[in-house]
């Protein structure tokens, strides 16, 4: 038997722990929440509605609330908490690892950046469950909603890792017929790819909250594109990464696709709703309002040029007007397509 612990009761949680419990029945598949209530309801009704409607997990999948319980004697433990709570829940799971002296494979399904400290997830979850050892850490990224994969609608990701055969093992342990894994070495490029298509996924909702057609949808990918490129080739990442699912692939599902939080919460801004009501009436974290702050202090501290995010940036956090900064984009000062 391979226990597996998926940590993070969500929509997103529940599909792979699901999916996981799917493809082998060797794997023991523990679900850990924060909400007793959701926990019951996976283990006696096998079913998460307030997240996934219409949809019941693999009957073998268990849920708890007691971290311990799902931590201990895991050969994998994946992440797919928000990033607001990976640091505090990685450390939590060090103090299992180090009381119970194990030391599983950790997995990074969470798509995001931590403002203050700038860092990526497999960075935070290094620094504190595996130091100086990020070769422990295996990210998965790429164009995929859950409603979608509970589905079994055909779907390819990307796993990262600085070590290949770590990369590997998640893809054996992940893959299946309508769910490919493709393997990587650039674990920032990875992540860069994953948390800033939120940020650009924001901009593509206001889009369409703002009556604006295919011209400006199909602008603002490419040029949100660039973006992402621009920021990732500057913290080390692979330019070619970018090229592939864990880049335009993640940004064209996000940016069109009424799954995705991040575009719902654009189109209701641009519709004109207030930000408070969005994040409140959305029930979910929206991922890419977080990540605008931390690309934010990235741009400020390294001169990092990102109109289109530090545009959301300002509408979300400093009441900007969504029709001011569309204008002051579309004016700036002319340059050359292709640059860095």
């Amino acid at each position: 038997m391979r226990k597996i612990a998926v940590l993070g009761s969500g929509s997103w949680g529940s599909v792979l722990a699901s999916m996981l419990a799917d493809n082998d029945e060797n794997n023991q598949v523990l679900l850990y929440g924060n909400r007793q209530t959701v926990c019951d309801e996976i283990n006696e009704k096998h079913t998460n509605i307030h997240y996934m409607k219409d949809w019941a997990l693999n009957k073998r999948v268990l849920a708890t609330t007691d971290l311990k319980e799902a931590v201990k004697d895991s050969e994998l433990v994946l992440f797919v908490v928000p990033t607001k709570a990976i640091r505090e829940v990685a450390q939590n799971v060090k103090k299992v690892m180090t009381e119970t002296q194990t030391q599983p494979l950790i997995v990074a399904a969470t798509k995001g950046i931590e403002p203050g400290s700038k860092k990526l997830i497999s960075q935070i979850l290094t620094e504190e469950i595996y130091p100086d050892h990020e070769e422990k850490i295996v990210a998965i990224s790429g164009p995929s909603h859950a409603e979608n994969v509970a589905q079994k609608d055909i779907t390819a990701i990307t796993c990262a890792s600085t070590n290949y055969e770590n990369a590997e093992k998640v893809q054996e342990i992940f893959s299946n017929d309508y769910m490919r894994f493709y393997t990587s070495n650039d674990l920032i490029g990875v992540e860069i790819g994953g948390a800033v298509k939120n940020v650009i996924a924001i901009a593509a909702g206001m889009l369409v909250g703002k009556k604006y057609g295919d011209n400006a949808k199909a602008a603002l990918m490419t040029r949100g594109l660039a973006e992402i490129m621009r920021l990732g080739v500057s913290l080390g990442a692979q330019p070619w990464t970018f090229s592939g699912l864990s880049g335009i692939g993640d940004l064209i599902v996000t940016c069109t696709s009424v799954n995705s939080r991040n575009w719902r919460a654009g189109k209701a801004l641009g519709e004109g709703q207030k930000l408070e009501d969005v994040l409140e009436n959305m029930g979910q974290v929206v991922e890419g309002a977080v990540t605008a702050k931390a690309v934010h202090e990235i741009c400020q501290k390294d001169g990092i040029d990102m109109p289109i995010s530090e545009a959301i940036y300002k509408v979300l956090y400093e009441g900007a007007d969504i029709d001011e900064e569309i204008r002051a984009m579309m004016c700036r000062e002319k340059t050359s397509e292709v640059r860095w």
